[in-house]
């Protein structure tokens, strides 16, 4: 029995060790959302002080490893998020449900400006009940006040099936700053996220 014991703790400390900082003893928690194309939410998201790691994904579908084509075509079920490792310790996770209101329309279904399809949906994935009920909370919140003149629309589902894009999507906006959507879509959004949220953001982004 003791042994069992050592060894289900030792698998524990194993398999929890990728939210967890060894250098400082943090311990980082991870919240997901889909607003639209995954350039810009993680683009947004890797500006934000106390944000450890935003990653451009895929999640909410049934296809398997999909490859951004798949996605893409709409067929997949999946959508195109940022999943974002964060100290709560710095921000919390009602600040982040705030930028995510903020920075997308989350009252146009399956939509984002010419972005059109059930991969550019707004949703949040929760990863544990503490963040659905905050997260049901925030969009009542949010509903009930005078941001956005349309109701909201957005999904509150849990994460599943999440897979990681492929290289490229990684840090798309920093790597190719001057590629036309970028210039055109994400520089906007990012001129307009910083002049609102300057007092959220990390030193080298403001």
């Amino acid at each position: 029995m003791a042994m069992k014991i050592i060894i289900t703790l030792i698998l524990t400390l194993l398999f929890s060790t990728d939210m967890n900082d060894p250098q400082n003893g943090k311990t980082y928690e991870e919240a997901t959302f889909g607003a639209g194309c995954f350039w810009c939410t993680e683009a947004i998201y890797d500006m934000v002080d106390g944000i450890v790691e935003a990653e451009a994904g895929f999640s909410g579908g049934e296809v398997k490893n999909p490859s951004y084509r798949e996605v893409v075509s709409g067929k997949t079920g999946h959508a195109e998020v940022a999943r974002i490792k964060y100290d709560p310790e710095v921000i919390s996770y009602e600040e982040l449900l705030e930028i995510f209101w903020h920075t997308h329309n989350p009252t146009t279904l399956n939509r984002q400006g010419a972005d059109i399809g059930t991969q550019y949906r707004s949703v949040i994935f929760y990863h544990n009940d503490e963040q659905k009920r905050i997260a049901e909370r925030s969009l009542e919140k949010t509903d009930n006040s005078d941001l956005w003149d349309d109701p909201i629309v957005t999904e509150i589902s849990p994460l599943e099936n999440y897979y990681k894009a492929e290289n490229y999507h990684q840090n798309y906006y920093k790597n190719n700053p001057n590629a036309g959507y970028c210039q055109v879509v994400i520089a906007p959004k990012i001129k307009k996220f910083k002049r609102e949220f300057s007092h959220l953001l990390k030193e080298e982004a403001s």
